[in-house]
């Protein structure tokens, strides 16, 4: 019991806590997005990816394979555009955005297909 501390208006753990996830406008924009692709039977299943530096909502043709499509959001970023990206199955940024509306408003998703 010696070792317990109470802490007290830590304002960086509720700054940092802010920046753990997609904020819920974010994700109702992905969401959003994600069942209009399904409605439209191109996109099948998703997933989401959460580590250190990034989180990212990942497209699949199928649950078993490799995501073909990666909406990022990135903690730390070096440039303010670098904050929202999308990227391919290989890695290869397609676009980039500090701003996640207007990088999925700026992309016609239905020139994507996801191929065998």
């Amino acid at each position: 019991m010696n070792h317990l501390k109470l802490v007290i208006n830590n304002t960086d753990f509720f700054l940092k806590k802010d920046n753990d996830f997609f904020n819920k406008t974010e994700l109702k924009t992905i969401l959003n997005l994600y069942a209009k692709m399904v409605s439209e039977g191109t996109w099948k299943d998703y997933g989401l990816n959460i580590s250190k530096k990034e989180v990212s909502f990942n497209v699949y043709k199928r649950t078993s394979e490799n995501p073909v499509i990666r909406i990022c959001k990135n903690f730390r970023p070096s440039n303010k555009n670098l904050k929202f990206f999308i990227s391919d199955s290989r890695g290869n940024i397609l676009k980039m955005s500090g701003d996640l509306k207007i990088l999925l408003e700026k992309i016609r998703w239905n020139d994507f297909k996801l191929v065998n």
